[in-house]
């Protein structure tokens, strides 16, 4: 089997063209690769989020706008992937809607690498080998994500047994 000759091309779609024509439409807020990852393109050494190409189809999965009616959303990404489809079909998923007033997210700068010490970081371990747990929230200041995410433990604290 021969390697392809672009690696951001699946069965003749440019991928990273699609992600920023979905992340241009004013309807969109951003790709949504579900809570599972379930809709999503691996490319070599990354992955995108959001989208799936499969049997003549691109798969579109989307966050919208908040008041936007999904033929809105649906007409938008449709019209901006008319150019890059190479005669595939276009299915649009309205997988979630952001919450009102809240801001857009910019499209991260490919070229700068992310700064992981700019997120949401690890749970500490502490001198006594006990976790410090942390959760996240919904309800915590506008970040653009999902308006549906739970209030999830991401570390328990475990205490020595006496």
């Amino acid at each position: 089997m021969t390697a392809a000759a672009d690696p951001t091309l699946v069965d003749g779609v440019d991928i990273d063209a699609v992600a920023a024509a979905v992340r241009g439409c004013p309807a969109v807020d951003d790709l949504d690769g579900g809570l599972l990852g379930g809709a999503v393109t691996y490319l070599p050494g990354r992955r995108v989020p959001g989208i799936r190409i499969a049997e003549g189809r691109i798969e579109v999965h989307v966050r919208g706008v908040w008041d936007q009616p999904v033929d809105v959303v649906a007409g938008q990404v449709r019209q901006a992937l008319a150019p890059l489809a190479a005669g595939h079909v276009v299915d649009v998923v309205l997988s979630d809607i952001a919450e009102p007033d809240w801001a857009k997210p910019e499209p991260a700068d490919p070229a700068v690498p992310a700064d992981p010490a700019a997120g949401a970081g690890s749970p500490t371990v502490l001198a006594d080998g006990t976790v410090e747990p942390w959760t996240t929230s919904a309800f915590a200041e506008p970040s653009g994500a999902s308006s549906s995410a739970s209030t999830t433990p991401t570390a328990a604290e475990t205490r020595p047994s006496s």
